[in-house]
């Protein structure tokens, strides 16, 4: 069987990680291990994230792996090349922009545009069963400071380049997934 790439792409709080989770359980056997990239990292001081991040641990089957890394790339280069789960890629993103001090569009960019391109490159060329989440951009006001439209239109590029790469797009509103791209178009 041909591995198959999927972006669910949803707003916050869309249900778009829990969709994610349970698309890639049920196109696996029972017991088949998943490795989970989460890229929100822990350690903030911020108890609301920390809730997040405990609520996406708490769910997810005891058989999973999961590593909390921002190095995305470097992760899906290593085996085992068990099925994965990438959430999300906003976070991955803002934690680039952070370590390259990107966020002024400065000389920085190239650093950033780097890594884009070494993630796009693993995305490719990885041998198993992916899923990636990501946050949509787009359905709200224009961000009113530089640093907002900076990640905004980072992020609208990288969720267009990935739907290309990817074989399966989904949209994900209200806990519910709709085909963009189905598998095998």
């Amino acid at each position: 069987m041909t591995p198959v790439r999927t972006l669910v792409l949803g707003g916050i709080r869309s249900g778009k990680s829990r969709w994610a989770e349970e698309s890639i359980a049920k196109s696996l056997a029972p017991d088949q291990p998943v490795r989970y990239l989460a890229s929100g990292l822990a350690g903030h001081a911020d108890a609301a994230w920390a809730h997040r991040i405990a609520e996406h641990r708490n769910r997810r089957p005891a058989h999973w792996s999961t590593v909390e890394t921002d190095e995305i790339a470097t992760q899906l280069r290593q085996p085992p090349h068990t099925p994965t789960l990438i959430d999300d890629l906003g976070g991955w993103l803002t934690s680039t922009l952070d370590r390259h001090h990107g966020w002024d569009n400065g000389s920085a960019a190239g650093a950033v545009q780097d890594r884009i391109e070494d993630m796009f490159a693993a995305v490719s060329a990885f041998p198993s069963t992916l899923v990636l989440v990501s946050p949509e951009v787009g359905l709200t006001v224009v961000p009113a400071t530089a640093t907002g439209r900076r990640f905004a239109d980072e992020l609208g590029t990288l969720n267009q380049r990935m739907a290309e790469l990817c074989d399966r797009v989904v949209l994900v509103v209200a806990g519910q997934a709709v085909p963009i791209k189905p598998s095998g178009t």
